[in-house]
């Protein structure tokens, strides 16, 4: 059995069908964009530890994963990000102290921003996992693009004098979109 369509009909069709192209595009317009950065983390002069370093916000905050390798086996290590991004000349305070935007909380001994955990090393020097940060972003006044991410010689302790103080860094790398 053939349908007729007329003329009201036909134009009815017509426009329900680009309205629904239409709304698809803005779905592509609209939806969430996922917002990353990644470091590449190279050794710092006498040794050997380097990997990379991936973050992606999400709604509970910014998630860093990590790929690690050169570390001594069955060691910890604080992974932190610092408020300057060079890693030049290392073992200089060059990338200046743990990032921290919120002023108050450099002055009490809580954890800074910056400080994002310690890490462990397996029995092949090897880690691989991630964490989420929620007090850091990758846009606006607590954001950590073009910031260097540090892996220490050892783990952080917040309370201890200086303060988030995890010895020399082992490797070094800018975070970048």
């Amino acid at each position: 059995m053939r349908q007729r369509f007329d003329g009201r009909s036909l134009a009815a069709l017509i426009a329900m069908a680009a309205g629904s192209v239409l709304l698809s595009g803005c779905g592509i317009i609209f939806q969430n964009h996922e917002k990353r950065a990644d470091a590449v983390l190279l050794p710092t002069p006498g040794n050997a530890t380097r990997g990379t370093v991936a973050l992606i916000e999400r709604a509970d905050g910014v998630q860093v994963s990590y790929n690690l390798s050169g570390m001594p086996p069955n060691s910890e290590h604080a992974l932190q990000v610092h408020e300057r991004g060079d890693c030049i000349v290392i073992n200089q305070p060059d990338a200046g102290p743990v990032f921290a935007p919120v002023s108050e909380r450099r002055r009490s001994n809580s954890r800074l921003e910056g400080d994002l955990a310690n890490i462990r090393a397996d029995a092949n020097g090897t880690a691989t996992g991630f964490i989420v940060a929620p007090d850091i972003s990758l846009d606006g006044v607590r954001s950590v693009l073009s910031r260097a991410i540090l892996l220490h010689r050892d783990a952080s302790d917040p309370y201890a004098a200086p303060p988030h103080s995890a010895g020399p860094a082992l490797a070094c790398g800018v975070i970048r979109q």
